[in-house]
């Protein structure tokens, strides 16, 4: 019997002060444990880059184009402050934008704080790469994607026709 093939996956953590060296990335690390545990994927690359709008746009766009990952996820960037644009970023990369994810995201979150009115993630397709910006904090980190993880299999398997519809 052959082995599924696992999901690739890039995390990019989107913090100034982490990719000065001035703040440990603690959210990163959270993305990889639980996609590991969850033995569908696979991390071929991890980075941290400053809330750099050219720098994160340039990285999920060399990603993408080369199919070098079939999922990217990134953590950070998605609030209030003026230096939070990853959502902006990963609107203007994408071909075709996947509201429900990021929306699922808030809904569950809710029912634990209603700070998560606050997120701004986007999350979208460039390619046959899906893009989801998660949480900032570890522990919404945690909670986001373990909620979406059951689902998010089924899309990209459907994104890259590893099976042929979503009928059950």
């Amino acid at each position: 019997m052959e082995e599924k093939r696992k999901f690739r996956t890039a995390v990019i953590t989107s913090s100034d002060s982490g990719y000065r060296g001035e703040r440990e990335d603690l959210s990163g690390p959270a993305i990889e444990e639980i996609l590991l545990a969850n033995g569908e994927y696979e991390v071929v690359q991890k980075t941290v880059l400053p809330d750099d709008y050219a720098m994160l746009k340039a990285c999920m766009e060399k990603i993408c184009d080369e199919g070098s990952a079939d999922l990217i996820l990134t953590t950070g960037g998605t609030g209030f402050s003026p230096r939070d644009i990853m959502p902006e970023v990963t609107t203007e990369i994408c071909e075709r934008m996947v509201p429900g994810i990021p929306e699922a995201m808030r809904a569950y979150s809710m029912t634990i704080t209603n700070r998560a009115m606050l997120s701004r993630a986007a999350a979208g397709i460039r390619k046959n790469t899906l893009i989801i910006n998660m949480p900032g904090s570890p522990k919404a980190v945690k909670e986001s994607l373990t909620y979406i993880l059951p689902a998010l299999s089924h899309g990209l398997e459907i994104l890259l026709s590893m099976t042929a519809n979503c009928a059950r």
